[in-house]
């Protein structure tokens, strides 16, 4: 799957989900670091890239609902660290390929799933 990595995740997630088989850029690396979220957002859309992102701007479901967008998958946990980060996205990260066009909340003890 193609996915873009919001600013507000480690770098090295880049490389881990690349392992897993995704096409997967940051905003990091494309100069949209400090950039709007609109700006964050359209970039993804432009590129069809499922967005992975803590930023609970991208929470509200009737802004984003699901099936308008490739997905989203909404980062919050307690002590989101950079390894914190990496262990649990990685975890879940084969299971990115089912979650197109779905908006997912991803927590220490679960993940919440809202399909099209």
């Amino acid at each position: 799957m193609k996915i873009k990595l919001d600013e507000n995740l480690p770098a090295r997630l880049v490389g881990a989900l690349a392992r897993h088989g995704h096409e997967t850029d940051s905003v990091i690396d494309e100069n949209l670091a400090g950039f709007p979220d609109e700006a964050v957002w359209l970039a993804a859309g432009a590129e069809q890239r499922f967005l992975i992102t803590q930023d609970l701007d991208f929470s509200d479901r009737r802004k984003f609902a699901p099936g308008t967008h490739s997905g989203i998958l909404l980062v919050r946990l307690r002590e989101p660290g950079a390894q914190a980060l990496l262990d649990a996205i990685s975890a879940i990260a084969n299971d990115i390929n089912d979650w197109a066009g779905c908006f997912v909340v991803l927590t220490d003890h679960k993940i919440r799933i809202k399909r099209p």
